[in-house]
């Protein structure tokens, strides 16, 4: 039976062995650590609310309808467009971009909690 569990494996300069990483999900390679930090920075600026509260960084996995996520998605691709277009438009490219991102996520983590009953 042992024989049937043949996996392909890496060995490494110093003797270290480990199986190929191929069907493994590559976050390192699917992610830009740049971009993820002026995200994390664009997020950080927005927990300080008007009444002077801070909220939480995870405040949003609490909830929010996926109908909120879906008109300010609208609202800061609107800002995009324009910005690419060559137009003027309420926030910098950056910000909307990181609102995209914000709008993009939450959108699909009420999704697959609804969809998987998380």
């Amino acid at each position: 039976m042992a024989s049937e569990l043949i996996a392909e494996m890496r060995t490494f300069e110093t003797g270290a062995t480990r199986n190929v990483d191929t069907n493994k999900l590559d976050y390192e390679g699917f992610l830009s650590p740049i971009a993820l930090e002026r995200y994390a920075e664009y997020l950080h600026k927005h927990r300080f609310q008007a009444d002077g509260q801070i909220r939480d960084s995870d405040n949003w996995q609490k909830g929010i309808p996926r109908t909120v996520y879906m008109k300010s998605l609208w609202r800061h691709f609107m800002d995009l467009w324009k910005l690419h277009r060559g137009f003027k438009a309420s926030e910098g490219l950056e910000d909307a971009l990181c609102a995209i991102m914000f709008n993009t996520q939450g959108y699909l983590h009420e999704y697959l909690k609804e969809k998987h009953g998380y």
